[in-house]
């Protein structure tokens, strides 16, 4: 069964600073990428 928790908002604020961070460790990108792939975005 799929999850449908998504990530709100201000965590998907938050990711992208994490991933646009150059000193952000290589943990951190990898959580926040996850956490992005979570979101409820727009459909393309």
């Amino acid at each position: 069964m799929a999850h449908k928790r998504t990530t709100g908002k201000k965590a998907a604020s938050a990711a992208g600073k994490i991933l646009s961070n150059s000193k952000s460790s290589k943990k951190a990108k990898s959580a926040a990428a996850s956490a992005l792939s979570q979101t409820k975005g727009k459909k393309h």
